[in-house]
């Protein structure tokens, strides 16, 4: 099979040649059909996020949906042909970023098939391969920090910061869990697919929107101003869930967070229970996370635009040949 391998800090990522992974006792072969590209993996890559990387060289790719075509013994949740969506967080007790889990801790997506433990395996139904690798990380973490960690609920007026590739389905899950959702987006372009979402109101600064008192905000920008902001805007009693990370600092009113009794919370990944209640919305025909395709032979390229900060509002999800 072919396999983008990541060799050390530094290096770029290279085309190998490798044998066919085997299943063993409680294993799956999953032959990969989308593999979603997070910028995680830029991380993993310049060595920002080298301490949570389990070896070198790994496959990378976290995100990862396909067709099972092996299965080991004792294996009773799957069988050859079912199509199925590996979760990135594992079996969910493995902490926030296990060492077990796809693309981290074992070899990952970004290759033309993958070895999993079959427990990981999430059933997808017709749903397109991209949607469903998408879910996996993109989807659940924008679904635990509204959800989970926002304890969103019908009827709240919720802010969300950054209308990015997250944001932009965090900001479709608030408005399918019954909320009043505004956003605050610098980038003008991504304002009307912003409202075609749902999104009642785009501003360009969240502290535009202090008027409205929100119950909630969940910040996928993390730029430092974007905290401090929706502390300055949220109502009294309200709560913050950071989640982006544009900046590792940020300055903010210990005073507005006293005196309005905040909230601040952070909010990192999720759970496999998170990415079946994302499935769920996209299987409905309610949610479809915004995604680009791009050729598995582009995967460096699409990597390197990541961290060139491109791809607004979308999930750059590669097609995987076989």
């Amino acid at each position: 099979m072919k396999a983008w391998m990541f060799n050390q800090v530094g290096s770029p990522l290279e085309l190998q040649d490798l044998p066919d992974p085997s299943p063993g006792p409680g294993e799956a072969v999953v032959d990969v059909m989308a593999a979603g590209l997070c910028h995680t993996d830029v991380g993993f890559m310049d060595g920002t996020l080298q301490g949570v990387l389990g070896f070198t060289p790994i496959i990378l790719g976290h995100e990862a949906a396909g067709v099972v075509t092996a299965v080991g013994d004792a294996v009773d949740n799957v069988r050859v042909g079912d199509r199925v969506a590996i979760s990135a967080m594992g079996d969910g007790k493995s902490g926030v970023i296990g060492q077990k889990n796809i693309g981290v801790g074992r070899h990952g997506g970004y290759a033309q098939r993958t070895l999993s433990p079959a427990s990981e395996l999430l059933p997808i139904g017709d749903m397109p391969f991209d949607q469903a690798a998408a879910a996996t990380d993109a989807g659940m973490t924008c679904y635990h920090a509204v959800f989970v960690r926002g304890g969103l609920r019908p009827g709240m007026r919720v802010g969300i910061i950054g209308l990015g590739g997250l944001g932009m389905t965090a900001a479709r899950l608030a408005v399918l869990g019954g909320a009043e959702v505004y956003a605050a987006e610098i980038n003008d372009e991504v304002h009307a697919a912003g409202l075609e979402r749902g999104v009642t109101q785009v501003v360009n600064d969240v502290r535009d929107l202090a008027p409205l008192e929100l119950d909630m905000i969940a910040d996928f920008a993390g730029f430092g101003i974007t905290t401090s902001g929706a502390i300055e805007v949220i109502r009294d009693g309200g709560r913050v869930v950071q989640v982006g990370l544009g900046r590792p600092e940020s300055t903010i009113s210990t005073h507005l967070l006293t005196l309005k009794q905040l909230e601040l919370l952070g909010s990192l990944g999720g759970t496999p229970e998170d990415t079946v209640e994302v499935l769920k919305f996209i299987a409905s025909g309610e949610l479809t996370i915004a995604t680009q395709s791009i050729a598995f032979d582009d995967i460096p390229a699409g990597l390197e635009a990541l961290e060139r900060g491109e791809g607004a509002g979308r999930r750059f999800v590669a097609d995987v040949p076989h």
